[in-house]
């Protein structure tokens, strides 16, 4: 979703190079918490939160250009 002031590019996910960014929280709450005010504000929510198959609490959204954030414990 377009945020007012900025341009997104389309961006394939499936691509070479950083993936994303990971940013601890503390806490499974505080992911929750953080995911839900993310999405509040319109950003999309692609994953999560879950906890992965290798045992991760996260969930992940797509910012400007299309990167990925992960917010995690």
């Amino acid at each position: 979703m377009n945020k007012p002031g900025l341009v997104d590019m389309e961006k394939n996910l499936n691509r070479t190079g950083y993936a994303h960014i990971a940013f601890s929280v503390g806490s499974k709450e505080a992911v929750d918490e953080m995911t839900e005010k993310m999405r509040n504000a319109g950003y999309e929510v692609v994953s999560g939160p879950r906890t992965t198959g290798d045992g991760y609490y996260e969930s992940c959204i797509v910012v400007i250009e299309g990167n990925q954030i992960e917010i995690t414990v």
